[in-house]
């Protein structure tokens, strides 16, 4: 297996330093570019095509949401990461819909950030643990909302969801398992089918709920209460 192609956007030089020296430890991974800005981080991904960008919010010139949004619609096989102190929610499903393949805390170890690299460079989806509660709480708020005006709330919605959808009984499956994190070959094994045609299922899933990857099915299928 190829070296996955790693672009680091920071903008602070010791943290820079301290993931170079990460990856320089790790067979699988190569560092092919460092952009200390967002608008530098979109010219070099646009110029190196790497594998995965590893990117940070609160970065000088643009922002690493926006920069996230310019490299996915110019290039979106070009997986994003976001590596940032920044839990709050906006910054959050700012960052999932502006086309971000997965958020990761900066206080994640050294081995929860390879993993977390090697898996969006998969198509997986990877939500720091913080991150998945934070979602799962506004969705429990706002599910309790719905309760409160209208009885069996949940139950419609996830049905006239499906039904809007049109996902079929075993899209919802593996729509679940994609909310677990499992990549095709889990999934396959999961349910017993060849990874073809999983594949397959995961592709007719993301055209059907209209999103672009992974990450913005779960959060999609957590917020319509699809799974």
């Amino acid at each position: 297996m190829d070296s996955l192609k790693v672009l680091l956007v920071e903008d602070h030089t010791m943290v820079r330093l301290g993931l170079s020296l990460v990856f320089e430890n790790c067979e699988d991974i190569t560092l092919i570019g460092e952009a200390s800005d967002g608008k530098q981080g979109v010219e070099l991904a646009l110029k190196l095509n790497p594998d995965v960008v590893l990117m940070d919010i609160g970065l000088p010139e643009m922002d690493g949401i926006q920069a996230t949004s310019l490299i996915k619609k110019a290039n979106p096989n070009i997986k994003i990461l976001i590596f940032t102190s920044r839990e709050a929610d906006d910054d959050v499903f700012d960052s999932l819909s502006a086309g971000a393949d997965g958020y990761i805390m900066k206080g994640a170890n050294e081995e929860q950030i390879i993993s977390a690299i090697k898996a969006v460079a998969e198509g997986t989806a990877w939500l720091d643990p913080a991150i998945a509660r934070l979602v799962l709480s506004n969705v429990r708020k706002q599910t309790a909302v719905n309760a409160s005006t209208q009885e069996n709330t949940f139950s419609t919605a996830s049905k006239t969801a499906k039904n809007t959808y049109g996902l079929t009984d075993r899209e919802i499956e593996v729509l679940a398992l994609i909310v677990e994190g499992l990549n095709n070959a889990q999934i396959a094994k999961r349910l017993v089918i060849t990874i073809s045609t999983a594949k397959a299922h995961v592709h007719s899933i993301l055209q059907k709920l209209y999103v672009d990857n992974r990450t913005q099915a779960t959060i999609q299928a957590v917020k319509e209460g699809l799974v």
